[in-house]
Protein backbone atom coordinates (compact mmCIF):
# COMPACT_ATOMS: atom_id res chain seq x y z
CA UNK A 1 0.00 0.00 0.00
CA UNK A 2 0.98 3.77 -1.01
CA UNK A 3 -0.26 6.69 0.92
CA UNK A 4 -0.67 9.67 -0.75
CA UNK A 5 -0.88 13.24 0.59
CA UNK A 6 -2.61 15.41 -2.05
CA UNK A 7 -4.02 18.90 -2.37
CA UNK A 8 -3.63 22.17 -3.83
CA UNK A 9 -0.21 23.86 -3.21
CA UNK A 10 -0.60 25.70 0.17
CA UNK A 11 -3.92 23.67 1.28
CA UNK A 12 -2.18 22.18 4.11
CA UNK A 13 0.00 19.26 2.76
CA UNK A 14 3.15 19.27 4.50
CA UNK A 15 1.61 19.53 8.07
CA UNK A 16 -1.12 16.40 6.92
CA UNK A 17 3.05 14.89 6.04
CA UNK A 18 4.47 16.05 9.52
CA UNK A 19 1.22 14.38 11.07
CA UNK A 20 1.57 10.86 9.61
CA UNK A 21 5.13 10.93 10.46
CA UNK A 22 4.67 11.70 14.03
CA UNK A 23 2.13 9.07 13.54
CA UNK A 24 4.94 6.35 13.07
CA UNK A 25 4.52 6.27 9.01
CA UNK A 26 7.59 6.32 7.33
CA UNK A 27 7.32 9.37 4.33
CA UNK A 28 9.68 9.40 1.60
CA UNK A 29 11.03 12.52 1.41
CA UNK A 30 14.46 13.56 -0.55
CA UNK A 31 14.81 16.93 1.58
CA UNK A 32 15.96 19.30 -1.52
CA UNK A 33 13.48 21.76 -0.49
CA UNK A 34 14.35 23.21 3.11
CA UNK A 35 12.37 25.12 5.50
CA UNK A 36 11.71 28.60 5.12
CA UNK A 37 9.24 31.30 5.54
CA UNK A 38 6.75 30.13 3.88
CA UNK A 39 6.52 26.32 5.50
CA UNK A 40 9.34 26.83 8.67
CA UNK A 41 8.63 23.01 9.47
CA UNK A 42 9.59 22.21 6.23
CA UNK A 43 7.93 20.99 2.57
CA UNK A 44 8.11 17.21 2.83
CA UNK A 45 8.49 16.62 -0.72
CA UNK A 46 9.89 14.37 -2.85
CA UNK A 47 11.33 15.17 -6.21
CA UNK A 48 10.89 12.43 -8.17
CA UNK A 49 7.41 12.60 -8.06
CA UNK A 50 7.40 15.08 -10.62
CA UNK A 51 9.03 12.35 -13.16
CA UNK A 52 6.03 10.12 -12.57
CA UNK A 53 4.34 10.96 -15.50
CA UNK A 54 7.44 9.80 -17.54
CA UNK A 55 9.06 7.21 -15.11
CA UNK A 56 5.68 5.70 -13.57
CA UNK A 57 8.09 2.88 -12.02
CA UNK A 58 9.68 5.42 -9.43
CA UNK A 59 6.53 4.66 -7.70
CA UNK A 60 7.86 1.07 -6.13
CA UNK A 61 9.62 3.68 -3.42
CA UNK A 62 7.13 4.59 -1.98
CA UNK A 63 5.26 1.32 -0.76
CA UNK A 64 4.61 1.29 2.61
CA UNK A 65 5.27 4.89 3.48
CA UNK A 66 3.39 8.15 2.73
CA UNK A 67 4.31 10.26 -0.11
CA UNK A 68 3.53 13.98 -1.16
CA UNK A 69 2.21 14.17 -5.09
CA UNK A 70 0.76 17.54 -6.14
CA UNK A 71 -2.93 17.58 -7.14
CA UNK A 72 -1.77 17.96 -10.48
CA UNK A 73 0.42 14.72 -10.85
CA UNK A 74 -2.26 12.34 -9.33
CA UNK A 75 -3.23 11.41 -12.56
CA UNK A 76 0.21 9.84 -13.23
CA UNK A 77 -0.15 6.96 -10.37
CA UNK A 78 0.45 3.89 -12.12
CA UNK A 79 -1.89 0.69 -12.00
CA UNK A 80 -0.56 -2.24 -9.52
CA UNK A 81 -0.64 -0.72 -6.66
CA UNK A 82 -3.64 0.34 -3.55
CA UNK A 83 -2.84 3.22 -3.01
CA UNK A 84 -4.68 5.58 -0.07
CA UNK A 85 -5.05 9.36 -1.20
CA UNK A 86 -5.22 11.96 1.41
CA UNK A 87 -6.74 14.81 -0.55
CA UNK A 88 -6.46 18.35 2.18
CA UNK A 89 -9.14 20.69 1.45
CA UNK A 90 -8.97 24.40 2.17
CA UNK A 91 -11.25 27.03 1.48
CA UNK A 92 -9.98 27.86 -1.81
CA UNK A 93 -10.21 32.06 -1.20
CA UNK A 94 -7.18 31.22 1.61
CA UNK A 95 -5.13 28.70 -1.04
CA UNK A 96 -5.11 31.82 -3.42
CA UNK A 97 -4.00 34.38 -0.85
CA UNK A 98 -1.34 32.14 0.43
CA UNK A 99 0.24 30.99 -3.46
CA UNK A 100 -0.31 35.15 -4.02
CA UNK A 101 1.79 35.49 -0.68
CA UNK A 102 4.24 33.05 -1.42
CA UNK A 103 4.80 34.02 -4.85
CA UNK A 104 5.35 38.23 -4.12
CA UNK A 105 7.47 36.95 -0.98
CA UNK A 106 10.10 35.52 -3.48
CA UNK A 107 10.04 38.38 -5.86
CA UNK A 108 7.69 36.85 -8.65
CA UNK A 109 3.84 38.25 -10.09
CA UNK A 110 1.30 35.89 -10.00
CA UNK A 111 -0.51 35.39 -13.25
CA UNK A 112 -3.72 35.10 -11.21
CA UNK A 113 -5.07 36.39 -8.40
CA UNK A 114 -8.63 37.01 -6.69
CA UNK A 115 -11.92 35.85 -8.03
CA UNK A 116 -9.75 34.33 -11.40
CA UNK A 117 -7.53 32.60 -9.59
CA UNK A 118 -9.56 30.89 -6.92
CA UNK A 119 -12.31 30.09 -9.95
CA UNK A 120 -9.36 28.38 -11.70
CA UNK A 121 -8.32 26.70 -8.37
CA UNK A 122 -11.87 25.27 -8.05
CA UNK A 123 -11.98 24.04 -11.23
CA UNK A 124 -9.10 21.92 -11.42
CA UNK A 125 -9.65 20.77 -7.58
CA UNK A 126 -12.83 19.81 -8.99
CA UNK A 127 -11.08 17.99 -12.32
CA UNK A 128 -8.89 16.02 -9.56
CA UNK A 129 -11.04 14.86 -7.61
CA UNK A 130 -13.35 13.08 -10.16
CA UNK A 131 -10.51 11.94 -12.16
CA UNK A 132 -8.90 10.20 -8.43
CA UNK A 133 -12.29 9.13 -8.03
CA UNK A 134 -11.93 6.70 -10.97
CA UNK A 135 -8.59 5.05 -10.57
CA UNK A 136 -8.16 1.85 -9.83
CA UNK A 137 -6.62 0.75 -6.52
CA UNK A 138 -7.29 4.30 -5.31
CA UNK A 139 -9.16 4.60 -1.98
CA UNK A 140 -9.69 8.40 -1.20
CA UNK A 141 -10.52 10.55 2.18
CA UNK A 142 -10.59 13.99 2.04
CA UNK A 143 -9.19 16.10 5.33
CA UNK A 144 -10.46 19.35 5.71
CA UNK A 145 -7.78 21.88 6.88
CA UNK A 146 -10.09 24.09 9.02
CA UNK A 147 -11.26 20.35 10.94
CA UNK A 148 -7.72 19.44 11.51
CA UNK A 149 -6.80 23.19 13.23
CA UNK A 150 -9.93 23.12 15.25
CA UNK A 151 -9.89 19.26 16.57
CA UNK A 152 -6.82 17.62 15.69
CA UNK A 153 -6.92 14.00 17.59
CA UNK A 154 -10.45 13.86 15.99
CA UNK A 155 -8.76 13.86 12.47
CA UNK A 156 -5.73 12.47 13.34
CA UNK A 157 -8.28 8.97 14.44
CA UNK A 158 -10.45 10.15 11.35
CA UNK A 159 -7.17 9.31 9.12
CA UNK A 160 -5.63 6.26 11.30
CA UNK A 161 -8.62 4.73 10.60
CA UNK A 162 -9.04 5.28 7.20
CA UNK A 163 -5.67 3.94 6.53
CA UNK A 164 -6.38 0.72 9.07
CA UNK A 165 -2.91 1.43 10.96
CA UNK A 166 -2.20 1.85 14.41
CA UNK A 167 -1.18 5.56 14.15
CA UNK A 168 -0.28 7.29 17.44
CA UNK A 169 -3.02 9.99 17.03
CA UNK A 170 -1.56 12.23 20.22
CA UNK A 171 1.68 12.60 18.46
CA UNK A 172 -0.02 13.11 15.31
CA UNK A 173 -2.59 16.01 16.96
CA UNK A 174 0.45 17.81 18.32
CA UNK A 175 1.92 18.86 14.87
CA UNK A 176 -1.37 21.24 14.55
CA UNK A 177 0.32 24.86 15.78
CA UNK A 178 -2.40 27.02 14.88
CA UNK A 179 0.43 29.92 15.22
CA UNK A 180 1.22 28.93 11.20
CA UNK A 181 -2.41 29.40 10.30
CA UNK A 182 -1.99 32.29 8.07
CA UNK A 183 -3.99 34.06 5.46
CA UNK A 184 -7.27 34.06 7.39
CA UNK A 185 -9.32 34.61 4.49
CA UNK A 186 -12.60 32.74 5.22
CA UNK A 187 -13.71 32.72 8.97
CA UNK A 188 -13.01 29.00 10.03
CA UNK A 189 -16.16 27.47 11.13
CA UNK A 190 -15.19 26.28 14.65
CA UNK A 191 -14.98 28.78 17.75
CA UNK A 192 -11.88 26.94 19.11
CA UNK A 193 -9.87 28.90 15.82
CA UNK A 194 -10.26 31.66 17.38
CA UNK A 195 -7.19 33.66 18.60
Amino acid sequence: MIVVVSGLPRSGTSLLMQMLKAGGLPVLTDGLRVADEDNPRGYFEWEPAKRLPREPELIRMAEGKAVKIVSSLLWALPPGYEYRVLYMERPLAEVAASQVAMIRRHGGAAPLEGEALVRALAAHQQQVLALVRQIPGVALCTVRYHDVLADPFQQARRIANFLGMPLDCEAMARQADRRLYRQRVCPPPEAALRD
